[in-house]
C-alpha cells in the first residue's frame, strides 16, 4: 500500500508497504518527523547560499475550477523546508530541499514565496523562466525526490535512492553557467 504520495509531475522516490505492520510503523514515523525527504529542484535565478531554511506557514485553497492551490498565509499550517545549493548556473541553481513537514506542494511555494520559483512548474512558477527553460530543453518540472532515509522496526538504518531523471541529467549538462 502506499506509504505517501508525490506531486503528480514529480519523478523519484516512492515508499509502498506490503504489510500492514509496517504501514503503520511508516506513517507513524511520517508522523513524528523521523522519516528525512530529499529532494532536487532547479529554481529561477541564484539561490543565496545563506537562505538554508524557509519557514512559510502554508494554507490550502481550492479554485473554481476544483484546482488545489497552496499559498503561503499566517493562517496556514507551520512549514518548514531546509534547502542547500549544489550548483549554480547563469540563470539558476540546482538545490537539495528537506521538508521537515509533508504539506501539499511545500517545496514548490517555499521555493516560490523565496523568489526563486521551480523550473517548470506551471501552477507556481515564472512564465519568464519556464519559457526560457522550455527553449533550452526542458520539458518537465524539475523536482525529484533523490532520496528517503528511515529507521526500521528493527533499529536498523535504511535509505532508498532514486537517480536523478535522465532527461533531467542530460538538461543540466546543457544548461549555461
Amino acid at each position: 500500500e502506499l506509504v505517501h504520495r508525490l506531486d503528480r509531475e514529480t519523478s523519484g522516490c516512492v515508499m509502498i508497504a506490503r504489510k500492514r505492520s509496517m504501514l503503520r510503523h511508516l506513517h507513524e514515523a511520517l508522523r513524528e518527523g523521523t522519516i528525512t525527504k530529499t529532494y532536487a529542484t532547479l529554481v529561477a535565478g541564484r539561490w543565496p547560499k545563506r537562505l538554508l531554511r524557509v519557514t512559510a506557514a502554508l494554507e490550502k485553497n481550492t479554485v473554481r475550477s476544483g484546482e488545489r492551490v497552496v499559498r503561503a498565509s499566517e493562517e496556514g499550517k507551520a512549514s518548514e523546508t531546509h534547502f542547500r545549493v549544489l550548483e549554480h548556473y547563469r540563470d539558476a541553481t540546482l538545490l537539495e530541499a528537506q521538508p521537515l513537514t509533508g504539506r501539499t506542494h511545500q517545496i514548490r511555494v517555499h521555493a516560490q514565496v523565496s523568489g526563486h520559483a521551480v523550473a517548470g512548474d506551471e501552477k507556481y512558477g515564472d512564465r519568464e523562466f519556464n519559457r526560457r527553460m522550455r527553449e533550452l530543453g526542458l520539458r518537465r518540472l524539475f523536482l525529484h525526490a533523490s532520496a528517503i532515509d528511515l529507521v526500521l522496526p528493527d533499529g536498523r538504518p535504511l535509505r532508498v535512492s532514486a537517480p536523478l531523471d535522465p532527461a533531467l541529467t542530460d538538461f543540466l549538462e546543457m544548461l549555461p553557467r
